[in-house]
């Protein structure tokens, strides 16, 4: 079975992009993306890398699994 590791913020940006996320602004090491359909936007820390519990939360903010995830970061 697939499991999580830590990623760098650049890839998770560009799984986002990918995904249909938009940047909206940042604050600080702390970026902002929105998508239609969101309850609420995706933050993303600017960290090398990102923890698996933030990755874990996006993708549950976005609605997506595991597997989904780690098909599309094949693609990228």
């Amino acid at each position: 079975m697939p499991h999580l590791t830590p990623i760098n913020w650049k890839k998770f940006e560009k799984f986002l992009f990918y995904v249909g996320c938009k940047f909206e602004r940042q604050k600080g090491d702390h970026r902002v993306y929105w998508r239609t359909g969101l309850k609420r936007p995706i933050i993303l820390p600017t960290y090398k890398n990102l923890p698996i519990f933030i990755v874990r939360n996006n993708l549950r903010t976005l609605g997506m699994t595991v597997e989904e995830y780690l098909e599309i970061l094949k693609k990228l």
